[in-house]
């Protein structure tokens, strides 16, 4: 399914910069070791680097510890012309590239609609978080780059808080000050108490819940990953995960139990035939503003 972009400028972003990798000594005997008779992690960096120096929109990657490859995910946008230019920009190491392809379109998943309102799109409240008692929403930065006022109804006739932090691309979370006394702001994803906050572990049992499509749960499937929705807009360090998410959805939280894991950020597929969806850690973000869960 091709999702429309929505394109705007960015009033807000903080970029963060993307730290060059280089290798300036010879790799030691424990990192030129092959992961489980795979390549070696030298290889493995090389080959993330070729990757993104291709630059093919609707890409996605990370390193699978089990095989000791790199799992490239291709969207239905990416050709085969595209495949061979990954493979070719990685060369002598485009043995230890293993492309998959996945259904749809890979898109940051925001669009027009009920939850949280900007002024011209909608997005998912992620955690309610404090610093003192200061209360303030955690979502993704694609939401609130570009955004002012928050309203929680289409008609913004309730205003919610201001946009007091951003940070997209290359993260993807972004913070809301609320500045409407009135609005109740509880600590809990709908009935799910919120009491701490983890980092994701491969296989860890997870639950999405955004404002389009509800509830839905999977497994943690990949780690540190590297999203290329098009446009410059490239995120690392996203959690991978087999739960499927729909436009509007953006923002919406990830945990585990008890337990915050992340903010959704974007994927492919649908939650009719299923997808993949990229989360934004959430202890990145909580450390990055100060913030907590409670």
């Amino acid at each position: 399914m091709r999702i429309k972009r929505i394109t705007r400028t960015r009033l807000l972003a903080v970029a963060t910069g993307l730290a060059a990798v280089a290798a300036l000594a010879a790799p030691s005997a424990a990192s030129a070791k092959p992961q489980d008779g795979g390549f070696s992690e030298a290889r493995l960096a090389s080959a993330r680097a070729s990757v993104l120096r291709a630059d093919v929109a609707g890409t996605a990657w990370y390193t699978d510890p089990a095989t000791g490859t790199l799992v490239v995910s291709a969207d239905s946008t990416v050709s085969a012309a595209d495949i061979a230019r990954i493979k070719r920009e990685a060369g002598a190491d485009a043995g230890a590239v293993r492309v998959e392809r996945t259904p749809g379109k890979l898109s940051k998943l925001i669009t027009g609609g009920d939850a949280i309102y900007a002024n011209s799109w909608r997005c998912s409240l992620g955690f309610n978080v404090r610093s003192g008692t200061t209360y303030y929403v955690l979502t993704a930065g694609h939401c609130t780059d570009g955004a002012g006022t928050w309203w929680t109804n289409s008609s913004h006739t309730t205003t919610l808080g201001t946009t007091v932090g951003s940070s997209f691309p290359n993260n993807d979370y972004g913070l809301i000050r609320y500045t409407n006394t009135s609005l109740a702001h509880p600590g809990g994803v709908g009935s799910q108490d919120i009491t701490s906050a983890v980092n994701a572990t491969v296989g860890m049992s997870v639950t999405r819940r955004g404002s389009t499509t509800g509830i839905h749960s999977g497994k943690v499937t990949g780690l540190n990953a590297t999203v290329n929705y098009g446009g410059g807009d490239i995120v690392y360090g996203m959690i991978k995960t087999n739960v499927c998410a729909e436009p509007g959805d953006s923002g919406g939280p990830l945990y585990s139990g008890t337990r915050a894991v992340g903010l959704t950020s974007g994927g492919s597929g649908n939650c009719t035939s299923g997808g993949t969806t990229y989360f934004q850690p959430v202890v990145e973000a909580l450390n990055a503003y100060g913030v907590s869960v409670y």
